[in-house]
């Protein structure tokens, strides 16, 4: 399950590019709240037997994995070298690169398809286009314009639209770093996918508290976190599958044993602690092509060992006997 998208990310994937508000009920019940980063890829991670679809699609991407795959060896490995320069580019810039260059360029990588989603929608809500997106903009795209004072004054249910706008403007103020009430691609992608930024970790928390916490008491009950799951119909049994939630809300999320989830529990719960994946294939890749043992890569070593990092034509025919051979 991934955790659950802000009403306005529900309004930006479902009517992209049109003016509207969105709907008090949007998104499904109970559906989406915890969020699990996604495999860096599906392929079978087997080096030993000369398959490297798994580095190609945890150092590229699946998508430009692909486009690789079409390349003769030639083109293949000159990409390969202008990503070397890029990533040490983005460090520090010493003519190496080391491991956290190699971890941040995985990152940010495997993060493609989030940037992709927030550029297409971009010119939505940059209406003035100077290159930002102000709270002004994002409100009246999203809501549609308002005079003060008649905010949702056309709507039945107006109380509900402005909590949702309200928290909307808060989780906006997080995601903008600088405070400049000006949003950069980078600061609205934090807003827009605040699971994935670790600076907007306890609005995220904030807002499921929210969401769960009825009776207001800033704790999340166990009947209020099946609430969220599974509305009963009067005199209607029990499905198992709820009674198996309640097991696991004991067991699992109340971790202090006291019969309810506070802030840290319910962050454990939705954003819960996972291995660094980027960290590892970045180790992996480090240690499978750092020749000289000096703990970082030159861009000599990479290319020498470039079949690892991208594939091309050759290499996915390679692959693909490999595979067969196996199979066989």
């Amino acid at each position: 399950m991934m955790w659950r998208p802000s009403l306005l990310l529900l309004l930006l994937l479902l009517r992209r590019g049109a003016q509207g508000k969105p709907s008090p009920d949007a998104g499904p019940h109970g559906q989406g709240r915890v969020h699990h980063a996604a495999p860096l890829s599906e392929a079978l991670h087997d080096d030993a037997h000369g398959d490297f679809q798994y580095d190609h699609e945890a150092f590229l991407g699946r998508e430009v994995a692909k486009e690789f795959d079409q390349l003769t060896p030639e083109e293949s490995q000159a990409r390969l070298g202008r990503i070397v320069d890029r990533m040490d580019r983005a460090g520090d810039g010493d003519g190496w690169v080391s491991l956290a260059e190699l971890r941040a360029w995985i990152a940010h990588t495997q993060q493609r398809h989030i940037r992709d989603s927030v550029s297409a929608a971009w010119n939505t809500y940059d209406t003035d286009r100077d290159g930002r997106v102000g709270w002004e903009e994002l409100r009246n795209a999203t809501y549609g314009h308002y005079e003060p004072g008649e905010e949702f004054h056309d709507v039945e249910d107006a109380e509900t639209y402005k909590k949702m706008l309200t928290r909307d403007e808060r989780r906006f103020r997080v995601a903008d770093q600088d405070g400049d009430s000006m949003a950069t691609r980078e600061e609205l992608t934090a807003f827009l996918h605040p699971e994935e930024f670790p600076h907007m970790r306890d609005i995220v928390i904030a807002e499921t508290l929210e969401d769960l916490d009825k009776n207001k008491d800033g704790y999340v009950q166990v009947d209020e976190y099946i609430a969220d799951l599974y509305s009963a119909e009067a005199g209607e049994e029990e499905p198992a599958w709820v009674r198996t939630e309640r097991e696991q809300f004991r067991d699992f999320r109340d971790l202090n044993k006291d019969g309810q989830l506070d802030g840290s529990e319910v962050g454990h719960w939705v954003l819960p602690p996972a291995q660094d994946q980027p960290l590892v294939e970045a180790n992996h890749l480090l240690h499978e092509s750092d020749t000289d043992q000096d703990g970082r890569l030159s861009k000599a070593e990479i290319l020498d060992n470039w079949n690892m990092f991208v594939g091309s034509q050759a290499t996915n025919y390679g692959e693909d006997l490999t595979r067969h051979h196996d199979e066989l």
